[in-house]
């Protein structure tokens, strides 16, 4: 078990300014304060494991012991045999100050600064990766971020990644989802062409989204809905 700590995070101004629809100064004057101001309060860490995977199942794979069942995490570690669970965080004290904030504004602001700030951690750990394991493309999978690999799917992983709690604060509440919330949680591969989750969801109107939905992938994954 590997732990980065101090990880650092850079928040892009333009990119808060298109999730943010921002068009007046006094709006964009905010929101760089909000960023300066919570840069105090991020303390981004990651938690990563190297992994092999023991037996590849029909609709699934075992590590460690432990099955992780998903017809597309199946398929896209086809040609794979090392893997990397991880968790990341920027910690609990920017989302308390985010929570108890009773400006509505500034909370909306602070909500998109924090996704910023957590995906910034998490590319921080994949050129982390890719750098000391000598990989090419790596990429990535969430439990919960398609139907095909649901919530219930963090169970096996926290599992396989031991104390996440006491290495870097991260704990699992009764509905699956992380505390603090601010955390993303998956498996690294590496992959010869980059995959991501969004091409198998149809969802529109997606903030989030980081490729174009694909029908003819999603059939070809077993998922199409």
């Amino acid at each position: 078990m590997e732990i980065l700590e101090n990880i650092p995070v850079e928040i892009n101004i333009t990119e808060i300014k298109r999730r943010l629809h921002i068009t007046r100064d006094v709006d964009l004057n905010l929101a760089q304060q909000l960023i300066e101001e919570s840069s105090s309060l991020i303390e981004a860490k990651a938690l990563y494991k190297i992994c092999y995977i023991e037996e590849k199942l029909e609709n699934a794979v075992r590590v460690d012991g432990l099955s992780f069942k998903s017809k597309v995490l199946r398929k896209n570690l086809d040609g794979v045999e090392r893997i990397f669970p991880y968790v990341v965080t920027i910690g609990a004290k920017f989302e308390e100050e985010m929570r108890n904030n009773p400006d509505l504004l500034k909370k909306f602001y602070l909500d998109t600064i924090g996704t910023l700030a957590l995906t910034s951690a998490r590319k921080y750990l994949e050129a982390h990766l890719r750098s000391k394991y000598a990989l090419g493309k790596v990429s990535f999978m969430s439990p919960g971020s398609l139907s095909d690999w649901p919530i219930e799917e963090q169970r096996p992983l926290f599992e396989l990644l031991e104390d996440v709690d006491n290495a870097i604060g991260v704990k699992l509440n009764n509905s699956l989802l992380m505390i603090p919330a601010k955390s993303v949680s998956g498996i690294y591969f590496p992959t010869e062409i980059t995959f991501f989750s969004c091409q198998l969801c149809p969802r529109k109107e997606c903030m989030g989204r980081k490729a174009a939905y694909s029908e003819s992938l999603a059939k070809e994954y077993g998922v199409l809905e």
